[in-house]
C-alpha cells in the first residue's frame, strides 16, 4: 500500500490577537517577500510587525480576533479527503494535511504528522492557483527543508476547469443575488505584487490574466470586465491598476460592479475586510450604482474536483514540480517558472 500525504499549503493567519505580531514578523522575514540579507531582513520584519500590529489587529478584530483561513482550509481539506478516498486507485491511500507558511500549522508540523501516519511520499498542493515566487515557490522550499522522502509539488493550475467553473458560478450567483442588474462590470481583483518581482521573471501576473480570460469566456458576452490588484503595502511600485482606480472609473462611468477575488480560493482578511468593508465604503463614496462581491471558490464542488484531478495526475509524475497538467504553462521568457526545462 502506497501511503501518500497530500499537503495543502496556504499563507496562514493569526489564530488569536496575540498571534498577529509574530505572524506579521514571519511574513516579512521571508526572503521571498523581502529580499534583503538576513540580518537586515530581520530588522525590517521586526519594524514592520511592530508598527503594523495595532492596525492589523483591529482588522482581525472585525473577524472575531482571528483569521478564518485555517477553518476555511480545513473545510477544503476535509472535502478533498472525501473525494480522494473515493477516487484512489487500488493500492493507494491518501491523507490530507495542512501546511501554512507564516503561522501554525507550519510545514514542519505537517511533515511530522505525515511521518507519524507513515506516509511514503508527499504531493504538495499549494492553494495558490497562479504560481509566484512569493507564494508557491516559498511554500515548496519550506517543505523541502522538512521532508526527506519522495515529494512532488503542483506548481500551478491557473486554467483548471473546475477552478474556472467555480469562479464563474460564484460571479453569476452574486449577480442573481444582487437583483440581476443589466450589464455589470466585473472587476477581477488579485493580490498585488511589487513590479520588480514581475520584472525578474515571475509569471504570476501573466497567469492571473489567463485565469481571467478563461472565466470571462463563461460569462454573458455583453458584460464588461477589468483586471485589478489590491493589498498594496510599502513605497515600491506595484503592478496595477489598483482596485480603487477601477472603482473610480466605474463611478465616473456610472457602472455598477461585481468584484471577483480571482486569485483567492478562501475567505480571509483580503476579502472579508478589504473587499467587503474598505472597498465597499469607497464604492459608496464614489456613488457607484451598486457594489457586489462574488465569494471565493472555497469548497465548491468543481474546485475540489480540480484539486483531486491534479493530485491523481501527479501520482506517477517523475517531475519534482509541475503544473496540474504536467506541462509548462508559462511562455519561455518567464525565467522564474519552476518548469524551465519544459520550455
Amino acid at each position: 500500500m502506497r501511503k501518500i500525504a497530500v499537503v495543502l499549503c496556504n499563507l496562514g493567519g493569526p489564530d488569536a490577537p496575540e498571534a498577529v505580531r509574530p505572524f506579521l514578523f514571519n511574513l516579512f522575514n521571508d526572503k521571498a517577500i523581502i529580499g534583503a540579507p538576513g540580518p537586515i531582513r530581520f530588522l525590517i520584519a521586526s519594524l514592520i510587525s511592530t508598527t503594523r500590529a495595532k492596525s492589523a489587529g483591529a482588522n482581525y478584530g472585525l473577524m472575531g480576533g482571528r483569521s478564518p483561513i485555517m477553518p476555511e482550509t480545513q473545510a477544503q481539506a476535509d472535502k478533498l479527503q472525501i473525494q480522494l478516498d473515493q477516487a484512489a486507485p487500488a493500492g493507494i491511500a491518501f491523507k490530507v494535511f495542512i501546511a501554512m507558511r507564516y503561522w501554525r500549522p507550519f510545514a514542519k508540523d505537517a511533515a511530522a504528522a505525515a511521518q507519524s501516519w507513515g506516509a511514503d511520499e508527499a504531493i504538495v498542493l499549494p492553494l495558490y492557483p497562479q504560481f509566484s515566487t512569493t507564494t508557491t515557490a516559498s511554500s515548496h522550499e519550506a517543505w523541502q527543508k522538512v521532508w526527506s522522502k519522495p515529494s512532488r509539488t503542483i506548481c500551478c493550475y491557473p486554467v483548471a476547469d473546475g477552478l474556472i467553473a467555480a469562479h464563474a458560478e460564484r460571479i453569476m450567483t452574486a449577480w442573481r443575488d444582487g437583483g440581476a442588474p443589466a450589464q455589470p462590470r466585473v472587476l477581477f481583483s488579485a493580490h498585488g505584487l511589487p513590479q520588480q518581482v514581475i520584472d525578474r521573471g515571475d509569471s504570476y501576473q501573466w497567469q492571473v490574466e489567463r485565469t481571467v480570460a478563461a472565466v470571462r469566456d463563461r460569462l454573458p458576452g455583453d458584460w464588461e470586465h477589468a483586471i485589478c490588484y489590491q493589498s498594496r503595502v510599502g513605497p515600491l511600485k506595484w503592478i496595477g491598476p489598483p482596485l480603487e482606480q477601477e472603482l473610480a472609473r466605474a463611478g465616473a462611468d456610472q457602472r455598477g460592479v461585481i468584484v471577483s477575488p480571482i486569485a483567492f480560493v478562501s475567505e480571509h482578511i483580503e476579502t472579508l475586510v478589504e473587499l467587503d468593508i474598505e472597498y465597499a465604503e469607497k464604492a459608496h463614496e464614489m456613488a457607484l450604482p451598486y457594489y457586489l462581491r462574488a465569494k471565493a471558490v472555497g469548497t465548491s464542488d468543481p474546485f475540489i474536483a480540480s484539486l483531486t484531478a491534479a493530485t491523481l495526475r501527479a501520482l506517477n509524475d517523475e517531475q519534482k514540480i509541475a503544473s496540474d497538467t504536467g506541462m509548462r504553462v508559462c511562455p519561455g521568457n518567464y525565467g522564474k517558472c519552476p518548469m524551465r526545462s519544459k520550455a
